[in-house]
C-alpha cells in the first residue's frame, strides 16, 4: 500500500500560515500597516530573519506590499488581488471552494457550447480518445486527472486561449484539496459515462446539447465533490 509522504514544516512555513490566517480573518485588516518588524517578530516569537522570509512569501502571494521608509501594508486582495490567490483561499475556506465551483459550472457550460460550434475534426477525435482514457484509468486519482485533460481539450477546442487559461485557473484553485474531491472519479467507468454526453455533443457539433450536457455534468460532479468534502472538513 503506497504511503503519502508527510511534508515537514519549517518555522517559516508555520509563521507564514499564522500571518496569512491573521490577514484573512481581519486581525491585520486591508490597508493596515503591520507593526515594525522587531515588534512583529517578538509578538510571534520568531527571529527577524524568519519574519522577513515569511513576509516576502506573503508579498509574493499578493497579500502584502512593502515600501521602503513606510513599512509593510496589508493589501485589499478583494479589490486588487488576482486568481492566483484562489488556491490559498479555497484550501482555507469551503465557502471559497463553493464559489469556485459556481464559476466552474457557468464557464464550463459556455466552453462546451463554443467548443461544439468551433471544434475541428481532429479535436473531436482527440476528445473521444481522452474520454476513453477516463474510462480506462486505473483508479480514482487517474480518472480525476484524465477528466481534467478532457476539460482542457474542450477549452482548447473553443479556439480562444483565454478559456484554456480560465480552465487551468479553476483547476489550480482546488488543487490543494484535490484528493478530497475524488468522489465522482472513484469508479472510472461511471465517471466516463457521466462525462460522455458532453464529449459526444461537442464531437457531433451540437452546441445546445453540449451546453445542457455540460450544465448537468458540472452540477452533478459539484454536488458529489462538495458533499464528500464537508464531513472531512467540518
Amino acid at each position: 500500500m503506497p504511503v503519502e509522504t508527510i511534508a515537514r514544516q519549517s518555522v517559516v512555513d508555520v509563521l507564514e500560515h499564522r500571518l496569512r490566517e491573521d490577514i484573512l480573518d481581519g486581525t491585520h485588516g486591508p490597508g493596515d500597516l503591520l507593526p515594525p518588524e522587531r515588534e512583529l517578530a517578538a509578538g510571534y516569537g520568531v527571529t527577524r530573519t524568519t519574519l522577513k522570509h515569511a513576509l516576502s512569501r506573503l508579498e509574493q502571494a499578493g497579500l502584502l506590499s512593502t515600501r521602503h521608509g513606510i513599512g509593510t501594508r496589508v493589501r485589499d486582495f478583494l479589490r486588487v488581488g488576482g486568481a492566483d490567490l484562489l488556491p490559498m483561499l479555497a484550501a482555507r475556506d469551503n465557502g471559497w471552494l463553493a464559489e469556485v465551483f459556481e464559476v466552474r459550472r457557468h464557464i464550463g457550460a459556455v466552453i462546451a457550447r463554443r467548443a461544439a460550434a468551433r471544434r475541428t475534426t481532429r479535436q473531436a477525435d482527440r476528445l473521444l480518445e481522452l474520454l476513453d482514457a477516463v474510462a480506462r484509468a486505473p483508479d480514482g486519482d487517474g480518472a480525476q486527472l484524465a477528466d481534467a485533460e478532457v476539460h482542457r481539450e474542450l477549452a482548447r477546442a473553443t479556439g480562444n486561449r483565454v478559456y484554456l487559461l480560465l480552465t487551468n485557473t479553476l483547476f489550480n484553485a482546488y488543487l490543494p484539496v484535490r484528493a478530497a474531491l475524488r468522489a465522482p472519479f472513484e469508479d472510472p467507468a461511471a465517471a466516463a459515462d457521466r462525462l460522455a454526453p458532453v464529449v459526444r455533443a461537442v464531437a457531433d457539433g451540437l452546441p445546445d446539447q453540449a451546453e445542457a450536457a455540460a450544465e448537468t455534468y458540472l452540477r452533478t460532479t459539484e454536488k458529489l465533490m462538495l458533499g464528500s468534502l464537508r464531513p472531512e472538513r467540518a
